[in-house]
């Protein structure tokens, strides 16, 4: 059960790497550097970055989030057929334990280690979901890191160069947001309210990346919180799976989650 309560939230064991922005061609000149320069928050930056993210909904990309070593997202959204996949990855010292999550439309499917038996899926009541529950993907949120709404919670946007943009976001206004629930932003204290990130958009004024600068605590090392997005128009095959291959959420799953 460790694993879906990881599936909504970001593993920070100091242990890592960071992805390299460079490395698919689709991102392009659009990722940008680790930091920007200090200015004036500038409202058609704001809108412009907004417009990228809104871009999300439009067509189909593959998004690869990171946090340091121990955690990592896969996926593919087709967003406006609904559809999607991702898969979790967990990892720590001696374990590591993968979650992988199929969206249809309205219906939410897991595959849980310990929960969910081979060749087979769990179909999620999304009703039953807590509020702020986030296990990768749901209807209405085809995208793992719900950019388009975490970028609502910021306190400035600038451009800090062609297709490169800085600012500050008041993460108290973002649970449930890209894997961070109100129990650890909570724990982040008064530094949630103001935490720089990063963002790019490629030629085509679509988003590239992400970067949030997560907030240490308790004497433990941050490791920032990067998106990235690739292959815009790509074929997502998400095929819903067979009625004897699906069995219904155990209630301790709901728990799990806080439900």
């Amino acid at each position: 059960m460790a694993a879906v309560a990881l599936a909504g939230g970001c593993s920070t064991d100091g242990g890592g790497t960071t992805p390299n922005a460079g490395s698919s061609a689709s991102a392009g000149a659009g990722v940008p550097g680790p930091s920007g320069s200090a200015g004036a928050a500038d409202p058609a930056a704001a809108a412009e970055l907004s417009a990228a993210a809104a871009k999300l909904g439009t067509e189909s990309f593959k998004v690869t989030m990171t946090s340091g070593s121990g955690f990592k997202v896969d996926g593919a959204m087709d967003a406006p057929n609904g559809v999607g996949t991702a898969t979790l990855t967990a990892s720590g010292q001696n374990t590591e334990v993968q979650v992988k999550t199929l969206l249809i439309a309205q219906d939410l499917y897991v595959q849980v280690p310990g929960i969910t038996k081979a060749g087979t899926w769990t179909h999620v009541d999304v009703s039953r979901l807590p509020e702020g529950a986030n296990i990768g993907l749901k209807p209405g949120q085809i995208d793992p890191a719900n950019t388009a709404q975490l970028l609502t919670s910021t306190t400035d946007v600038r451009e800090t160069g062609s297709g490169s943009y800085a600012g500050t976001l008041d993460l108290t206004k973002a649970a449930g947001v890209a894997g961070m629930d109100q129990k650890t932003i909570s724990a982040w204290g008064d530094k949630a309210q103001n935490v720089p990130f990063t963002a790019g958009v490629d030629d085509q004024g679509r988003l590239s990346a992400l970067t949030i600068q997560i907030p240490a605590i308790n004497g433990q090392q941050a490791q920032p919180l990067e998106v990235l997005y690739t292959d815009y128009g790509t074929k997502v095959d998400a095929p819903r799976p067979a009625a004897n291959e699906i069995t219904e959420a155990p209630d301790n799953l709901y728990k799990s989650l806080g439900g």
